[in-house]
């Protein structure tokens, strides 16, 4: 599949995943998010850089209770928990997130 952004065409996955995570940008990731009827808030783009430190820090992702728990530890119960994470990204919010952040679908999401 291809995501063309500003004219430039990127390569995707079938799912909507980038392939290269160095074509990812902000443009990118609201056209991403706009695909997939999301629109991008603060809050959003706090879970996105979050979930991008997180896969450059430790080179895997987290299962969704892993990174719920990641969350909370990084922002508090207010946010780390499944009903604030499904408010931003009701679809999903691990595979969702990894979608708009430009890394690879996390092996736990179908």
């Amino acid at each position: 599949m291809e995501l063309i952004v500003d004219g430039k065409v990127l390569n995707t996955t079938d799912d909507g995943f980038l392939v290269d995570l160095n074509d990812w940008d902000e443009e990118v990731a609201i056209k991403i998010a706009a695909l997939n009827e999301l629109e991008l808030t603060t809050q959003h783009w706090e879970i996105v850089f979050f979930i991008q430190n997180y896969y450059q820090q430790f080179k895997h992702l987290p299962n969704a209770r892993v990174f719920t728990k990641a969350i909370k530890k990084q922002f508090g119960e207010e946010k780390g928990n499944s009903r604030y994470l499904h408010k931003l990204f009701p679809k999903g919010p691990l595979k969702y997130a990894c979608k708009v952040a430009g890394i690879p679908k996390p092996p736990t999401c179908l």
